[in-house]
């Protein structure tokens, strides 16, 4: 009875596994009609969506606004007012002015050595503003890709700890019967036990990560969590990487964070340089216009036949400082904040090449990782399939082939392990070399 049930089985496991179909179509029957989502288009709705981009591209704005608000002193500023009140003996200003029905005034710079510098600083910190918009986008681009890979990895496991599950379960209760008759022992059982309980651990874990994932996608996109169903497919293939290839000058080439430490570093350079252009001297112009009221008393003190109601002033306000120790002191303060800003570059440029070189070593090694893997993956399926082989041809045993699914299944997950960690390194390896965009985006974007 033994020998039968033990020839007999095989044929009953290899047959259609019907409880792994039934869960495969309760898990996805609430996504079945949903439409696919590619890569590109997921990366395409964060880039619109996303809060942190929004962030950037307001400090972009704002780094201009503070540009042209210093462009603009070069512009007459116009102030129209007036100056009523009422005056007992002579009158006095109100706020600097005569008293006056309405009183417009009219300046603007024309000849700021130290304006200048602060000009162009702020300019040049537009401009590395725009640079830090560039990085943030590729945060985002690296974030989905990242994301949608992982989930894809969780999902291919699920399906195929689904089969696994199922398998378990039927070894688990035929170990059972074999126990009754006599033919396997109380440890069968409970290895047989312990593999079905580490299948369901397994994919306690590949269900809880693929949900995490799933909505951390969504609140990237702003899709809802139900509508999301990704498509493998649709990941671009990693270029390989050559390890004759200098990547890190292309890194430092390319960087945004080492052009943005670059030009923080220029407009810091040109701050100390105004401070130290504020002890020039500068030329201001201004004009200003006045109409006087009789009610002021000024024809008390002013003859009659001098006296007007229209006044008009125009000319040029000239400024030589002679001695100014607290503006020495902030110059020489901006000048070491420029070495500062000077020598934070350099050490950008030295941490981007030293992580670009490592991401490009562990990238050569994790290929090489992959490739065993799923070399030892292949060899545990081949024994796999030739425990099932044996075992239809009835010169096997149940127990090898139960083992040989074990190895099978274990290699599989470690495949998968291997391959996403190489992925990881090689999507940080594209953003710092500045081809993470160009890989994850090939078309250009519907207008």
């Amino acid at each position: 009875m033994g020998d039968e049930m033990k020839l007999q089985l095989p044929r009953w496991l290899s047959s259609t596994n019907l409880l792994a179909v039934l869960t495969a179509v309760l898990i996805f029957a609430t996504r079945g009609q949903a439409e696919p989502l590619p890569l590109e288009r997921a990366i395409r709705l964060a880039l619109l969506h996303s809060t942190s981009s929004a962030i950037a591209n307001a400090d972009v704005q704002r780094a201009f606004a503070s540009y042209r608000e210093l462009r603009n002193n070069y512009l007459p500023q116009l102030i129209l007012g007036s100056g009523l009140g009422w005056s007992y003996g002579y009158p006095l200003s109100i706020e600097g002015s005569a008293p006056a029905l309405a009183n417009v005034v009219a300046q603007s710079t024309v000849f700021n050595p130290a304006q200048r510098q602060f000009l162009n600083a702020a300019k040049t910190e537009w401009h590395a503003s725009e640079l830090q918009d560039k990085d943030q986008r590729n945060v985002i681009i690296q974030d989905v890709a990242l994301t949608y890979a992982e989930l894809a990895k969780w999902e291919a496991r699920l399906q195929r700890l689904q089969q696994d599950e199922a398998q378990a379960q039927q070894m688990e209760q035929a170990v059972a019967e074999r126990l009754h008759e006599g033919v396997d022992s109380a440890m069968d059982l409970n290895k047989a036990k312990l593999t079905a309980a580490r299948v369901r651990l397994h994919r306690a874990e590949a269900r809880g990560n693929a949900d995490v994932l799933r909505r951390h996608l969504s609140t990237l996109t702003g899709l809802p969590v139900s509508s999301i169903e990704i498509a493998p497919e649709s990941i671009p293939s990693l270029p390989p990487v050559a390890s004759e290839e200098d990547l890190s000058e292309k890194a430092i080439a390319s960087s945004p964070a080492i052009k943005l430490a670059e030009q923080h570093s220029l407009a810091e350079s040109m701050r100390a340089l105004g401070e130290h252009r504020a002890l020039y001297p500068s030329v201001d112009f201004s004009a200003q216009y006045a109409r006087f009221s009789t009610f002021n008393n000024y024809t008390r003190y002013f003859p009659p036949h001098t006296f007007q109601v229209d006044n008009a002033t125009i000319g040029f306000a000239l400024k030589i400082p002679l001695f100014s120790a607290s503006q020495r002191a902030r110059a020489e303060a901006a000048e070491a904040g420029a070495l500062k800003a000077k020598k934070q570059a350099e050490a950008a440029r030295n941490q981007v090449a030293e992580e670009t070189l490592k991401l490009q070593r562990a990238a050569e090694q994790l290929e090489a990782a992959r490739e065993v893997a799923e070399l030892e993956y292949q060899l545990a399926q081949s024994g796999l399939e030739a425990a099932q082989t044996r075992v239809d041809a009835k010169t096997g045993t149940l127990h090898e082939l139960a083992d040989a699914r074990v190895q099978a299944a274990e290699r599989y997950l470690l495949f998968q392990d291997a391959d996403f960690e190489y992925r990881r390194i090689r999507m940080n390896l594209l953003r710092a070399t500045g081809d993470l965009e160009k890989w994850a985006l090939p078309n250009p974007a519907p207008k």
